[in-house]
């Protein structure tokens, strides 16, 4: 997928919005980066899309999602590579069962919209776990808390801004 020249280019001239998410990093003086991207909330496979445009290994897309385990809100951190296994998050959490939040609760409890909801700046701080993989990367690609925006930053800062545990949640 090509931006091409003119937009990247309108992209870099405008200064891109805070968010939630890039306050708790400016606050914490946490290093990151910021990457805008144009791809439609709609396209199949987005997250390997967001890559794509941003022109990185999709591996290194995480994708956030909110999860119901045993009636309580859990976050999920996942590489755009796989699926959650929502055994292995609820196993994670100490619960037995797990299903994917329904979309309103998800939006209603961080904040975002779905396609912008990031694991930092949420509305109700929820139990967090971020899959393994991240362990292996010295930086990962979050959402930055709105659609079109992606943050770059050190999986361990991620970890310790959300009292994150790590385990295999990925299919």
């Amino acid at each position: 997928m090509d931006l091409g020249r003119e937009y990247l280019s309108d992209m870099a001239k405008k200064p891109a919005a805070g968010t939630p998410a890039t306050a708790v990093l400016a606050e914490q003086k946490v290093e990151h980066t910021l990457h805008p991207y144009d791809v439609s909330p709609d396209a199949p496979n987005y997250g390997a899309v967001v890559a794509q445009a941003l022109g990185i290994e999709a591996a290194r897309v995480f994708k956030t999602l909110v999860a119901e385990v045993d009636g309580r809100l859990v976050v999920a951190v996942v590489p755009v590579t796989g699926e959650l296994d929502l055994k292995a998050l609820a196993t994670a959490v100490g619960g037995k069962r797990a299903a994917l939040a329904d979309r309103a609760a998800a939006e209603r409890s961080s904040g975002y919209v779905r396609g912008g909801i990031s694991p930092l700046g949420q509305r109700k701080r929820l139990p967090t776990v971020v899959d393994s993989a991240a362990l292996d990367l010295d930086r990962m690609f979050i959402s930055a808390g709105r659609r079109g925006l992606q943050m770059a930053l050190a999986p361990a800062d991620l970890i310790r801004l959300t009292d994150a545990v790590t385990a295999s949640i990925r299919t």
